[in-house]
């Protein structure tokens, strides 16, 4: 996912602003608490602590993404940062290639 070079961001700064707001409030939700308690990483499925866990948009904010439940996901740091801006359509194309 890294060797991608070109991403088409759509996302305004202050639509960048206020979807990080909602995401804010969404970490605050019982159903978001709940989610960090499984403690599993949405991609690898690697079991951590709360500590160890962030919130990823599944289409990134900073592509037009929402801070909603459907779009985003429990997953460890080190997944969400390898994910960077890539959309799962992109890291299934990406795999598709390397084939």
């Amino acid at each position: 996912m890294k060797d991608r070079k070109y991403y088409d961001v759509v996302a305004d700064k202050s639509q960048v602003t206020k979807e990080k707001a909602k995401a804010a409030e969404l970490k605050r939700t019982l159903w978001w608490k709940n989610k960090l308690e499984e403690g599993i990483c949405h991609y690898c499925g690697k079991k951590c602590s709360k500590d160890e866990l962030t919130m990823d948009h599944l289409v990134p904010v900073a592509r037009g993404g929402k801070s909603v439940k459907g779009n985003v996901v429990v997953c460890c740091f080190a997944c969400n940062q390898s994910k960077g801006l890539s959309t799962p359509v992109d890291i299934i194309l990406d795999k598709l290639k390397k084939r």
